[in-house]
């Protein structure tokens, strides 16, 4: 199940076209208006196709989603090889956003609820953070060959991106049925309407402040994350005179530094429990966004390399919190959708203020407002955490036994086992 999942995660997020496809798009004759507005529509369309897809893993099986979802993926990256124009690189675009929105929760619920299944749920961390790290090692391969590659044929990146997808379907048809007591992912909802698992989901979100609140923690890893790495990775290289030859080195260098953060979370001390080692990263993140404005071009380099190191540490241990905080029997891949939504949500309005800011060329006041306002985010997030009704929700699901597991769920013990910071937490615990 593992190996499956590492093959499924690396091949379907190895867009060979993801470093050319602005080049791409502006050699089909696209202005920036066209380029950037398709980017826009990608960001909407993901958010409202995120509960539509969970709530259909919920309800055919999360395997069949991921299925689903590679079909998907294939298709949507051969379009741009049939019409090369706006049409098609829109029409590329939402395919890739149902591709990935049938993934993003069922990936990982199906995981989570296979290694629970089999009371082997203490290797999730490591499994979620090395299937990230292999992918990210897999574009430091693969990226620097696009240029060559579409020398000796212009539309080889997105031909091998379809053929990744297809390696992708080949993995999700070869993943194992959930054994009895992994929570249903796998085998669906079979009864009731999308309306209902749709209501359930609200519910427990709504009944669990502790789920809300790890949620919104993770809105500012993923947000400062996103907006740094993909749409002012070069405008901060430019604006410390790094010429666009370098780009690529640099790009690689990061992706280096976040994979092995992201194979080896449980480098993070246990003296620290889960929940507050991703408010720290998220700190870290903001100071090095702010510290960008204060140096030259090497240590930029430098901060950038450190801001993904950062970012490669707090993802993994970040979905682990959340999918211990979704109580049992719950519609994981629709609460895992709801937390994408809100992600991508806060990212799309980032993504308009960013541009605001670099069309004003104010990219320093940018960087300075970005680490504030996660400053204060965190603040408050601090606030709720030690208050009374956040420490109920936080005992309740621990109480909660996991499937198929005598006494306290697997789930809950890695709550529990961090509620004061001192034991052997979700981190800590990891074998190895």
């Amino acid at each position: 199940m593992i190996r499956l999942n590492y093959g499924f995660q690396l091949l379907f997020n190895l867009l060979w076209w993801m470093p050319v496809f602005y080049a791409y798009q502006k050699a089909a004759g696209l202005s920036d208006g066209q380029i950037f507005g398709i980017q826009s529509i990608y960001y909407v369309a993901f958010c409202l196709l995120e509960i539509p897809t969970g709530l259909i893993a919920d309800r055919i099986g999360t395997r069949n989603c991921l299925r689903a979802g590679a079909v998907v993926m294939t298709a949507a990256n051969l379009i741009p090889v049939v019409s090369a124009s706006y049409t098609g690189f829109l029409l590329h675009f939402l395919a890739i956003a149902a591709g990935r929105s049938l993934t993003s929760g069922a990936a990982s619920a199906y995981l989570y609820d296979g290694l629970r299944a089999e009371q082997c749920d203490e290797h999730y961390l490591r499994a979620e953070g090395t299937a990230r790290a292999l992918g990210l090692a897999a574009k430091v391969v693969c990226w620097p060959l696009v240029g060559p590659l579409m020398a000796l044929a212009h539309p080889a990146p997105y031909v091998l991106s379809a053929a990744s997808a297809a390696g992708s379907l080949v993995c999700a048809v070869l993943l194992p049925r959930l054994a009895k007591g992994g929570g249903g992912a796998d085998r669906g909802r079979r009864g009731g309407a999308f309306l209902r698992d749709a209501g359930t989901a609200l519910r427990c979100l709504a009944s669990s402040r502790w789920l809300a609140l790890v949620m919104v923690q993770g809105v500012a890893v993923f947000t400062l994350s996103r907006i740094c790495q993909v749409n002012l990775f070069q405008p901060i290289l430019l604006d410390h005179g790094i010429a666009e030859s370098s780009h690529g080195g640099v790009l690689a260098a990061m992706t280096v530094a976040e994979a092995v953060a992201s194979a080896r979370p449980q480098w993070l001390s246990r003296r620290l429990p889960p929940v507050a080692w991703v408010s720290v990263l998220s700190l870290a993140l903001a100071g090095t966004l702010a510290a960008m404005t204060l140096g030259g071009p090497w240590a930029v380099v430098g901060l950038l390399c450190l801001f993904a190191a950062a970012t490669g540490f707090a993802f993994p241990v970040q979905r682990k919190l959340v999918n211990d905080a979704v109580p049992a029997h719950a519609p994981r891949a629709t609460l895992l959708s709801v937390e994408s939504i809100v992600d991508r949500a806060v990212c799309a309005l980032a993504a308009i203020a960013a541009g605001a800011y670099l069309s004003a060329g104010r990219l320093d006041a940018l960087l300075w407002h970005s680490a504030l306002a996660t400053a204060v985010l965190l603040g408050v997030f601090q606030l709720l955490l030690r208050s009374g009704v956040v420490a109920r929700d936080r005992r309740k699901v621990q109480a909660v036994p996991a499937p198929g597991a005598d006494g306290a769920g697997a789930g809950g013990a890695d709550v529990a086992d961090t509620e004061d910071g001192g034991g052997a937490g979700a981190v800590g615990r990891l074998p190895g």
